[in-house]
């Protein structure tokens, strides 16, 4: 069943009451019922991050900071365009809770993923999914059973060897999910950290792999990022917090500086969501702890996911116009 979260309609919901649900969307407490065209699930795990821990707390901070846009759509003045008003009028965004977390078990956790983001598949759903490290990617997308392109935003290629049986951990999900079958390509977006391995950005590109600098999206500017990936193609997206500049996200540990700016994201999120067909993406690597007190990069993060949200359901809306 779903609770309808925002209560009835002369309630003024302030960004600090009520249950935070992400965008106060309605919860579903049973995936297998599930009726909606996007659904999202956190992932409270944080097992493979190996320097600070802290984001399991992203989701949960990304979710109550999403209660600041309360006016039932995303209005942005430079367009005079409202996003997400119907999808949030109709109840077509569901909050499904989070996956189970067995700690210490990154084996367990993740394939309680996979399943919960193939139930949400086969009710024809949309998942998005709010980290957590960035490990759960791979697990996500292995739920997919259909060819699929992958486009990751991030600062580094996260494309380690697994060593001494480490495989749920965040530096080794691009690998992974490159050897899938199902994966057509991964291009990699605004890789610039000097903790980089020279082999990993090898062995990326030695198997089929595109790494998009940030040399080069200043040069051709962020609209570009997908130019080379075929119109109309599926893809799954993927984003961490320190794919922007160091100085928008000072709660992120692995934050890099020379990163994007908000207008470049905008750029990336916009020629994504217009020349490919986003099956779905996840958010990652907001750490809390390590935030300033005005909350601004769980702000950011809950801005990111969306803005991005609102571009990719109106692509879809205007190709069912078509």
């Amino acid at each position: 069943m779903s609770a309808k979260i925002r209560g009835p309609g002369e309630r003024l919901n302030r960004a600090y009451s009520g249950v935070p649900t992400f965008l106060r969307s309605d919860y579903c407490d049973d995936i297998d019922a599930l009726d909606a065209d996007y659904a999202v699930i956190g992932v409270p795990y944080d097992d493979g991050s190996p320097f600070v821990g802290g984001s399991r707390f992203c989701a949960r901070a990304i979710r109550e900071h999403s209660l600041r846009f309360g006016g039932g759509a995303l209005y942005d003045i430079a367009e005079d365009k409202e996003y997400l008003r119907a999808v949030l009028a109709g109840r077509r965004l569901v909050d499904c809770g989070d996956v189970d977390v067995a700690p210490s078990r990154g084996d367990v956790t993740m394939a309680n993923l996979t399943r919960d983001v193939e139930r949400i598949l086969a009710r024809g759903a949309m998942p998005i999914v709010l980290g957590g490290d960035h490990t759960l990617t791979y697990p996500v997308v292995r739920a997919f059973n259909r060819p699929i392109h992958v486009v990751q935003l991030d600062a580094h290629l996260d494309y380690s060897e697994v060593v001494q049986g480490m495989t749920y951990v965040n530096s080794t999900s691009m690998r992974l999910i490159h050897q899938l079958d199902h994966v057509q390509s991964l291009t990699q977006v605004g890789i610039r950290s000097m903790r980089d391995m020279k082999k990993n950005a090898d062995d990326a590109r030695a198997n089929g792999g595109r790494i998009v600098t940030m040399p080069e999206i200043r040069r051709d500017g962020a609209g570009a990022v997908a130019d080379h990936l075929p119109a109309g193609a599926n893809v799954y997206v993927t984003i961490d917090i320190d794919a922007y500049d160091m100085s928008l996200c000072p709660g992120c540990v692995s934050a890099e500086p020379g990163g994007l700016s908000f207008e470049e994201m905008q750029a990336a999120q916009r020629a994504i969501s217009q020349r490919l067909n986003v099956v779905g993406f996840d958010f990652v690597e907001v750490n809390p702890p390590l935030e300033v007190g005005t909350g601004v990069t769980s702000y950011l993060g809950a801005l990111t996911v969306a803005m991005f949200l609102g571009y990719v359901d109106d692509a879809a809306r205007a190709a069912e116009q078509r």
